[in-house]
């Protein structure tokens, strides 16, 4: 079961739906809308700020997902994918955006709708990310114009596999000796 607790008081809220990996860990002030998904060994930490989660967003294996304290909370909208190994940290994240695996999104950031970070990019404080592009590299500069086939072939289909990915995961436990 994933570790979900309070912290001074405060107990994380989550929408319908939603699928936590055994050892997921989500804490404080987080409150998660529908359809979202906690995969293996990721951490959404809203210890020192809040940290606030739209519908059908997926967190996926070993992502971090922080603030800092009493500066810089943690704002994602509907639709948002933050791939393997990311690390989220005292940022906005609008509608429509897929984080890759790897990359780093630092304080004061803003990630507007319909985009995407590349792999392994970082974006450093105070960046805003515009609508509809693609940013890469260290530190990341926008790279081209997201188009409609990447924005559904990328942004919207992985958003929408992780709800289906979800759904395959059950409580149940296989016997070594039935396998």
């Amino acid at each position: 079961m994933a570790l979900i607790k309070s912290v001074k008081g405060i107990h994380p809220k989550f929408g319908k739906n939603c699928f936590f990996a055994e050892n997921a860990t989500v804490v404080g002030e987080v409150e998660m809308g529908d359809n979202c998904s906690v995969w293996f060994n990721a951490v959404v930490r809203g210890d020192v700020h809040y940290i606030k989660i739209g519908n059908n967003v997926n967190i996926q294996d070993g992502a971090i997902i922080h603030c800092t304290y009493k500066k810089a909370p943690v704002n994602i909208g509907n639709n948002v994918s933050i791939a393997h190994g990311a690390i989220v940290h005292g940022c906005t994240i609008h509608d429509n955006v897929l984080i890759g695996m790897g990359a780093i999104i630092m304080d004061g950031a803003v990630i507007e709708s319909n985009s995407i970070v590349a792999a392994g990019a970082l974006i450093s404080k105070d960046t805003i990310v515009e609508a509809g592009s693609v940013y890469a590299g260290v530190p990341a500069k926008k790279i081209k114009t997201i188009d409609k086939a990447l924005l559904e072939g990328e942004v919207t289909r992985i958003a929408r596999s992780y709800t289906t990915y979800a759904s395959w995961h059950d409580d149940s436990i296989t016997p070594l000796e039935e396998i």
